[in-house]
């Protein structure tokens, strides 16, 4: 279902006309009706002849609230650029115009209201003026309808003119991933938490799990109304009241985004491609800070200009966005940022969360462009760049329709760029290069530790720095492509083995005699050094059961046997059994037994043993 929002100088009669639309008075605060000024935004609904519904969002005009005005510009498919026929363009006019040059808003046409206050030779000057105005905004051309709310001049015009430009709007893209930035957040008696705003990029169902938005709060879908008429599921594009079980609206404020898990991220820095307010009269400088606004969340930002010194009026420039307070949204959204007067810049996010981006740096410049501007198959590739990504989401992530990216991931494929595993997709150059720097890990590893038969698989992640899934993935084909092999839960090269030194070869002789010699009461003495001893658990000569007590590994089997043997025929056995049975002292038959407890062979209860 379409949304159409307002913009417009402050008294312009924005919420006049949209209740002499819709018969809903949008200004629904207290403070409003007593000042008779939207302060806050304002929501309504209406049916267009050709039977079409349409949600309106009615915005405040005064200065002081703009930010409430970009809470509500954002996703609509239709703005009506209200200007009264008494004042003609004002400054709010024009700011507001720039705002929706910057969101890109897809279609637009002027209202001039009040026209039974002036004579219509009056009018034709404020149309004039307004042409100067428009030029070079998304609105240079758009339909002009003069109405009236107090005599219903034009209003019947006006809807017709909605009407046809809304069947040449681009439908609502369903990319399965449904999120609601919350406007509002409020409690309805008997029925708890419930909270306002334009479903984008996927749909609503009732029982769904859903996430709130920085902060992780889950809930499940309670209720959905559209239009305060209940039903089931909601599709893009869709004003919508959702009711929330599971949170308490305390926990809820604007700003947050309903989202179904996986469908947007919280970002703490931003990539985007800046352009600036065409009426920006102070230049943004580098490193200069900010408002960032995106949708109906806000914070205080550094901009880091990446390609310019300074961003002037009209012009753009790349820039990275370092946010005070995180932000959910995902690639694709549009942030405005502001200074404390004035609508400075805005444009399209192309990457959430990058390191340090560097700044005069050609190679990402054009990474950057072709995020921004490349085939669907170029970006997806830049993507995975990063590490590997699911299909769906990934298609998401680039607003690509699924059918867009399915093509996209079969031609890279094809190609041999990226690999398909399952659902995951990886790229063949951010593969090799995590190959190169996990067999880099082990052989650093195995040379600072030259006793050791294998890298264990936990050292090896945490120095290539990378999720358990991802390292999984990066280890598995090491080993399919015979870079490594696995040896227990440890890695190393193919046919790497420790070389021991000819004194420590004499000292494992001697110590394995030893053992040999007194099996069931192993010396403690000459232990060897810790390096040398896991060498020697690693390679399969001894087991260390602790305590300073080493078995040679054939006795310990051996008694392992006997020890499963005796329980099997007398249901348990005792640490003096244990010692008994093989003719020990306590204390060897206390760490044989707590060994067996550890291997999880044996379970102890009381003084008894059992087996698992």
């Amino acid at each position: 279902m379409p949304v159409i929002g307002t913009a417009g100088h402050v008294d312009h009669g924005k919420s006049t006309l949209v209740q002499a639309l819709t018969g809903i008075d949008p200004d629904r605060l207290r403070e409003e009706k007593e000042r008779g000024l939207t302060i806050d935004l304002g929501f309504a609904w209406l049916t267009l002849p050709s039977g079409r519904d349409v949600g309106i969002v009615d915005v405040p005009g005064h200065e002081r609230f703009i930010k409430n005005m970009l809470a509500g510009a954002g996703g609509i498919d239709l703005a009506l650029l209200v200007v009264a026929a008494d004042e003609g363009a004002r400054p709010q006019t024009r700011e507001h115009l720039a705002i929706l040059d910057l969101l890109e808003v897809p279609a637009g046409l002027v209202v001039i209201t009040k026209c039974d206050l002036v004579e219509p030779e009056y009018a034709d000057l404020v149309e004039a003026e307004l042409e100067e105005t428009l030029e070079g905004s998304r609105l240079e051309g758009a339909p002009v309808v003069r109405v009236s709310a107090a005599t219903g001049q034009g209003l019947e015009e006006l809807t017709r003119q909605i009407d046809s430009l809304l069947d040449a709007a681009p439908a609502k893209r369903d990319l399965g991933r449904g999120r609601l930035p919350i406007d509002r957040a409020f409690t309805i008696q008997g029925f708890g938490a419930v909270v306002t705003g334009t479903l984008i990029d996927g749909a609503l169902e009732v029982g769904q799990e859903v996430v709130l938005l920085p902060g992780g709060l889950k809930a499940r879908i309670r209720g959905l109304q559209r239009h305060r008429t209940k039903v089931d599921r909601l599709e893009p594009g869709t004003r919508a009241a959702v009711n929330l079980s599971g949170v308490h609206v305390d926990e809820i404020h604007r700003g947050m985004v309903l989202a179904r898990p996986g469908a947007a991220d919280v970002a703490h820095s931003l990539a985007v491609r800046l352009s600036a307010s065409r009426i920006l009269t102070h230049p943004l400088a580098h490193d200069s800070e900010v408002t960032a606004l995106c949708a109906t969340a806000e914070s205080q930002a550094r901009v880091r200009l990446l390609d310019a010194e300074v961003l002037s009026g009209g012009s753009e420039c790349w820039a990275q966005l370092v946010l005070d307070s995180p932000i959910a949204l995902a690639a694709g959204d549009h942030v405005v940022i502001r200074s404390p007067n004035e609508t400075v810049a805005g444009g399209r996010v192309v990457l959430l969360n990058p390191r340090r981006l560097r700044r005069n740096h050609t190679p990402t410049i054009e990474m950057l462009e072709r995020l921004l501007q490349g085939t669907p198959g170029s970006r997806m590739l830049d993507a995975l760049l990063a590490g590997p990504a699911d299909l769906r989401s990934l298609g998401a992530a680039l607003h690509l329709e699924p059918g867009a990216a399915d093509e996209a991931c079969e031609e890279l494929v094809a190609r041999g760029d990226v690999l398909k595993r399952a659902e995951t997709l990886v790229a063949r150059a951010w593969l090799e290069s995590a190959q190169s720097a996990l067999v880099a890990s082990v052989d650093a590893f195995l040379k600072a530790n030259p006793l050791r038969r294998a890298t264990p698989r936990e050292h090896a992640r945490g120095a290539v720095r990378q999720a358990a899934a991802a390292f999984d993935l990066i280890a598995e084909s090491a080993l399919e492509a015979g870079l490594l092999e696995a040896r227990g839960p440890g890695l190393a090269r193919p046919g790497y083995e420790a070389v021991l030194t000819a004194a420590q070869q004499a000292e494992v002789e001697i110590f394995l005699a030893g053992l040999r010699a007194n099996p069931y009461s192993p010396p403690t003495d000459r232990i060897p050094s810790p390096g040398l001893l896991a060498f020697l658990v690693e390679r399969g000569d001894v087991e260390d059961a602790g305590s300073g007590v080493v078995f040679e590994a054939g006795a310990f089997r051996q008694m392992a046997a006997r020890t499963r043997a005796h329980i099997e025929a007398n249901g348990s056995v005792s640490l003096a059994e244990a010692r008994d049975l093989f003719g020990t002292s306590r204390k060897y038959a206390q760490a044989f037994l707590e060994h067996l407890d550890a291997l999880h062979v044996t379970r102890r209860n009381g003084d008894l043993r059992t087996l698992r």
